[in-house]
C-alpha cells in the first residue's frame, strides 16, 4: 500500500469515528470540538528557520536542502505517530526577523517544533520565543559558548558543536603539528556574536599551551576585501593565520590569501566544506575542524550521501548533517514517545536517549547543557596536484575524540561555560 493511501486509510478511520463525537462529548462532559480538535490533527509540523540570503546564505541553501529530504524520508516511512509531516520553511535573515517568524509559526501555524539556525545571534532570539511559549528548538548552526552557557535555555538544545569542540578537536592537530606553543598566531575574526565567542574559547587554549598573538582583528561581516587584512599578516610573519570568520567570508578570504602569494601555515576553529568547495582548486589550504563531512566511512554517511547526491547532483556538507540529523531525533523521539509535547521530548532527551548520527557511535544530549556528545573530524586541505575531482579536496583525521575516550572530553567543562536552566 502506498504511504499516500496509508495516510488516507487513517484519516478516513478517524472521520468515521468523529461521526459519533457529538454523543461522546454528552457522556464524557467533553465539549466536541475539542474532540474534533484532538482527533483531525493529520498533520504534524515542524517550523525550519534559517538564513538563505545574505553571508550565511550559502549554508542555508544546504540545510534546507537537507530538512527536505529528511521529512521526505520520514513521510515515506509513515511519519511520525503515523500521521505525515509538513515543513514550514522561511528566511530568518536576521535575528530580528528570525524572532518574529518563529513567533508566527508557533501562534500561528502551530509549529511541534522550530529547528534551524546558523547565526549564534539569531539562535538566541528563536530560543528567547521557544522558551516563552514551551516548545522545543534544535539549534543547527550556531557555534557559540555562550548559548549552551549564560544563554542556555530549557527548550535549546544543540545539534550544532559548540566553539569549545571546535577549537579541542583542531587543537590536537595543531599541538601535534608544532604550531601552539612558543609560536605566533595571527587571527582575523567575524565581528558578531559567533566570532566574539569564539575568539574568546580559541585565546582560551592558546594561552594554555603557551602561544601568543602577533595580531588580531576583528572583521565586519559584510566585508568582502581582505587586502589591508593580509598586508598586516605578511607584515607580521605569523607562525599560524587563525581565520575565525564565517559564511562566504572564508571563501573569499582564501581566494585572496591565494592571490597574494602568501604561505604562512593557515588553520581555522571554526568550519563549513561548502566554503571549501566555493572557494576552488589550489585555494583551499589549512586545516580546519568539521562536525561532519561527506567522506565519513560509515554505512549512515554513505547512505545518506548517496541519497543526497542523487536528488541534488552535489554531495551534502557539514550544514546539511546538522539540518537533517535534527529532524530525525525529532521523528525518533516522537516516535518512541508516541507524543510531541515539548516537555516530554526534553525529558527524554535530559534523560541520555541516543541517536544514531551517521557516525562510529551513537550520541547523546548532554542534560547539563543540552549539548549533542558526539564525534568530531579535523581536515586537512590535499595539495592541487592530489586533487581528484571537486568535493573531494581534504584528508580527515579519525573521529575525535578516540574510540577508548569519553565523548565529553572536547566539550567546555562546567568551570569553563557553566549553564543554569531559568526555572
Amino acid at each position: 500500500m502506498s504511504n499516500h493511501n496509508q495516510f488516507t486509510r487513517r484519516q478516513f478511520t478517524r472521520r468515521s469515528l468523529l461521526k459519533t463525537a457529538g454523543g461522546i462529548a454528552l457522556v464524557s462532559g467533553v465539549s466536541a470540538p475539542a474532540i474534533l480538535r484532538a482527533q483531525t490533527a493529520e498533520v504534524i509540523k515542524i517550523g525550519h528557520l534559517t538564513p538563505r540570503t545574505g553571508f550565511l546564505g550559502p549554508l542555508g541553501e544546504y540545510a534546507v536542502m537537507a530538512a527536505d529530504l529528511a521529512v521526505e524520508e520520514i513521510n515515506a516511512a509513515g511519519g511520525m505517530m503515523g500521521r505525515k509531516v509538513e515543513l514550514l520553511k522561511e528566511d530568518s535573515v536576521n535575528p530580528q526577523t528570525a524572532s518574529t517568524k518563529a513567533e508566527r509559526m508557533i501562534e500561528r501555524d502551530k509549529v511541534a517544533c522550530l529547528i534551524g539556525e546558523i547565526s549564534s545571534a539569531s539562535c538566541l532570539t528563536i530560543a528567547q520565543v521557544a522558551q516563552r511559549n514551551k516548545v522545543l528548538y534544535i539549534n543547527t548552526g550556531g557555534n557559540s559558548d555562550a548559548l549552551r552557557g549564560s544563554d542556555c535555555k530549557r527548550y535549546m538544545f544543540h545539534v550544532e558543536s559548540q566553539n569549545s569542540m571546535y577549537v579541542k578537536t583542531v587543537g590536537r592537530s595543531f599541538l601535534r603539528d608544532g604550531l601552539v606553543k612558543g609560536k605566533k598566531w595571527y587571527s582575523l575574526t567575524a565581528d558578531y556574536a559567533f566570532g566574539h565567542d569564539l575568539l574568546k574559547v580559541s585565546k582560551r587554549f592558546m594561552e594554555a599551551n603557551g602561544g601568543n598573538f602577533a595580531g588580531d582583528d576583528l572583521v565586519p561581516t559584510d566585508a568582502t576585501d581582505f587586502s589591508a587584512y593580509l598586508l598586516k599578516i605578511r607584515e607580521a610573519k605569523p607562525d599560524l593565520v587563525v581565520i575565525n570568520l564565517a559564511g562566504n567570508q572564508i571563501t573569499n578570504f582564501l581566494k585572496q590569501y591565494a592571490e597574494f602569494g602568501l604561505t604562512f601555515p593557515v588553520g581555522g576553529f571554526g568550519f563549513d566544506t561548502a566554503l571549501a568547495w566555493a572557494a576552488g582548486k589550489g585555494n583551499f589550504v589549512g586545516t580546519w575542524p568539521v562536525v561532519w563531512h561527506h567522506l565519513v566511512d560509515t554505512p549512515g554517511t554513505k547512505a545518506f550521501v548517496a541519497t543526497f547526491t542523487k536528488k541534488y547532483s552535489k554531495p551534502p556538507e557539514n550544514q546539511a548533517w546538522g539540518d537533517y540529523i535534527s529532524i530525525k531525533i525529532v521523528a525518533q523521539a516522537v516516535n518512541e514517545l508516541k507524543s510531541t509535547e515539548s516537555t516530554k521530548i526534553i525529558e527524554h532527551f535530559e534523560k541520555g536517549a541516543k541517536f544514531d548520527l551517521l557516525k562510529t557511535r551513537p550520541g547523546y544530549f548532554r542534560a547539563s547543557d543540552h549539548q549533542l556528545m558526539h564525534e568530531m573530524y579535523a581536515i586537512t586541505a590535499l595539495p592541487a596536484d592530489k586533487i581528484k575531482n571537486q568535493w573531494d579536496i581534504f584528508t580527515s583525521s579519525p573521529p575525535v575524540p578516540e574510540p577508548n575516550e569519553d565523548l565529553e572530553v572536547i566539550a567546555a567543562t562546567k568551570e569553563e561555560n557553566s549553564c543554569t536552566f531559568p526555572t
